[in-house]
């Protein structure tokens, strides 16, 4: 008799899993590990229900794999049980690379990999514990699968993972523009020609997640706010890391030590190890801490004593960052002219609804041929949905107004 596990979830209500492989994978360390990533970094210091986790997110997308798996099997589309299976890991595992606080550290912890290459990594020493199981979902992962639905459903236009965060963040932020019609959008769901396509009376729930998704950005995901939250945190961890170079003794857990005093620490093992408990817990500490800019740093996110973020369309002149940053200078008594730095802080962030290099989302008709979204499209989305949205930022403390 095959055990089963049902796990209670705010957004579908009960999941049912009764794999014993995937059950494995569940109890795993590195798969718990994600019930301490914030989904959403440190977005709670906007909307304050936003402490969901990636294991969270994790479930919810393996539930919407399943879900539109039983959709394609009952439209005749042949899948096995070992593709069903290998596509319900694939999806379970594709944020197991996650860093701390999500996106927010992912260029602090390990400069220049991305999350998705420590994923694969760690779907690989699973797959060695688990005697190649895996094979088939790394495959699928990582695009080498001939059969290409599988993928898209995976990591695609319109995946199972973007259907579940846009509902999961939308439903933890209390942002009502992130809500899709995400049950109808799997229904209309079909295969052809190995592709995934959209059947034509689904189309105007497809125009609405992508309109979702663009809001959520600007509204959550790139709210100013939680700009500023993560340069603080960002520069935080540059204090840290800089001072503990320079010799100095930083209260830190023997996880985060590892990647505090070394210069290069790429090793699976102790990545796996860190999390945001990590993280905060030192920072907690590090207000204490005799380096004064390592201390006020941490103070103003502690107790969310944030930056002011300043948006607009075009970048800000080199001229205005170094009159802020002379200004910060000149508040904090600072002698070194690298320490602004650590204080304000100049960037951009862009976003991109509909990426057209990543494959169209494909749509069906009635009589049977599949064209691209746009030709067959009302034109209710904007004209710049296909374009890249860019906004330039400044950050900087509000004491020096």
């Amino acid at each position: 008799m095959i055990k089963q596990k049902i796990f209670n979830d705010p957004v579908y209500g009960f999941i049912s899993v009764n794999d014993p492989l995937i059950h494995r994978l569940l109890d795993h360390p590195y798969f718990q590990r994600l019930g301490r990533i914030s989904q959403l970094g440190l977005s709670y210091l906007v909307y304050p229900g936003a402490h969901h986790t990636r294991f969270h997110h994790a479930l919810g997308a393996l539930h919407l794999m399943g879900e539109a798996l039983e959709v394609l099997t009952q439209k005749g589309v042949s899948i096995s049980k070992e593709e069903a299976q290998a596509a319900r890991i694939a999806i379970l595992l594709h944020d197991i690379g996650h860093g701390p606080f999500s996106h927010t550290l992912e260029k602090s912890i390990m400069p220049g990999v991305e999350h998705e290459t420590i994923s694969l990594q760690i779907m690989q020493e699973l797959n060695k514990e688990c005697n190649g199981a895996l094979d088939l979902a790394i495959s699928i992962f990582t695009r080498n699968y001939h059969r290409t639905f599988f993928t898209e459903l995976v990591s695609g236009q319109l995946d199972v993972d973007r259907l579940d965060y846009l509902m999961r963040d939308s439903f933890y932020t209390g942002v009502a523009e992130g809500i899709i019609g995400s049950e109808r959008i799997i229904k209309m769901m079909n295969v052809e020609n190995n592709r995934l396509v959209v059947e034509q009376k689904g189309i105007y729930s497809i125009e609405k997640f992508l309109i979702a998704r663009r809001l959520m950005y600007w509204q959550v995901y790139f709210h100013k706010t939680v700009i500023g939250a993560e340069a603080l945190l960002t520069a935080i961890l540059k204090r840290a890391k800089d001072l503990a170079v320079k010799g100095e003794k930083l209260f830190c857990t023997s996880a985060l030590e590892k990647f505090l005093y070394k210069s290069k620490t790429d090793r699976l093992e102790h990545f796996v190890q860190l999390d945001d408990m990590d993280i905060l817990a030192s920072i907690k500490e590090w207000v204490k801490h005799k380096d004064p800019i390592l201390s006020d740093l941490c103070f103003r996110l502690i107790y969310r004593k944030l930056l002011r973020v300043k948006l607009q369309a075009k970048p800000f002149e080199s001229t205005d960052i170094e009159d802020i940053k002379q200004k910060v200078a000149t508040k904090f008594n600072l002698a070194d002219n690298n320490e602004p730095n650590y204080y304000v802080t100049s960037s951009f962030v862009s976003t991109l609804a509909y990426e057209e290099t990543a494959g169209d989302i494909l749509i069906l008709d009635n009589e049977g041929s599949v064209a691209p979204l746009f030709e067959v499209s009302d034109h209710l989305l904007p004209e710049d949905m296909t374009k890249v949205i860019t906004k330039h930022f400044v950050c900087y403390p509000k004491d020096i107004e």
